[in-house]
C-alpha cells in the first residue's frame, strides 16, 4: 500500500475496528495515520478537543494564517454531538480519553469537492504515559471528474496536512505532560 494511505501505521493497526466504521458501510477509500506520543490518553484527548477552535496542521493553509493555540483552552474538553470541529467538520461521536469521530459538514461545501469524509481519532495506550494516536479517514468521493481528481490528490494532500497535525499534537501533548 502507498504511504499516502498508511503513514505511520502497522498492518495490524489497520485491522482495528475504528468508530467511523459504524457510520459508513459503503466507501471508496480509507487512509490511516499514526504516531506514538509520550503522554497520557487524557492529555492527548484534551489536545484533540482543541480542534474545536483550530486544525493544528499548516495554519497558513487551513487556519487563515492564525496560529493554532499552543496552550490548552479551558472548557474545550466538554464535547457535545454536533459541535463544529476544524470549521468544516462536526462531531459525530466520542468517548472521553479514547476516541473522537467527525464528519465533514454538508453545509460547508466541502462534500462537493472532497466527497463525504469521516475521520476517527483513536487513542490506544501502550504503556504508562505512552500512547498511539491513530486516525482512520474514510472517503466516499463525488462522482465525475472531481471524484477522479480526489482519488488522485486527496490521499497525498491529507497525508501532508494530517502528518503535520499529528506531529503538532505529539509536540504539544509531550510538552504538556512534562510541564514545559
Amino acid at each position: 500500500m502507498s504511504v499516502s494511505l498508511t503513514w505511520g501505521t502497522t498492518p495490524e493497526e489497520r485491522l482495528f475496528a475504528f468508530p467511523c466504521d459504524r457510520h459508513v458501510e459503503d466507501f471508496d477509500q480509507a487512509y490511516y495515520r499514526g504516531i506514538t506520543i509520550r503522554a497520557s490518553s487524557e492529555t492527548i484527548f484534551c489536545w484533540l478537543c482543541q480542534m474545536r477552535v483550530a486544525p493544528y496542521s499548516y495554519d497558513w493553509i487551513d487556519n487563515f494564517g492564525h496560529q493554532s493555540p499552543r496552550k490548552l483552552i479551558p472548557g474545550m474538553s466538554h464535547l457535545e454531538i454536533g459541535q463544529s470541529i476544524m470549521t468544516i467538520f462536526e462531531l459525530v461521536e466520542f468517548e472521553t480519553n479514547r476516541q473522537m469521530t467527525i464528519r465533514n459538514k454538508k453545509k460547508a461545501g466541502g462534500s462537493k469537492i472532497f466527497g463525504d469524509v469521516w475521520v476517527s481519532y483513536l487513542i490506544r495506550e501502550q504503556a504508562t504515559s505512552m500512547c498511539r494516536l491513530l486516525a482512520k479517514v474514510i472517503v466516499r468521493y463525488p462522482a465525475g471528474p472531481i471524484g477522479w481528481m480526489g482519488r488522485t490528490l486527496l490521499p497525498w494532500g491529507d497525508l501532508i496536512m494530517m502528518r503535520r497535525q499529528l506531529l503538532n499534537f505529539k509536540i504539544l501533548a509531550e510538552c504538556t505532560t512534562t510541564g514545559v
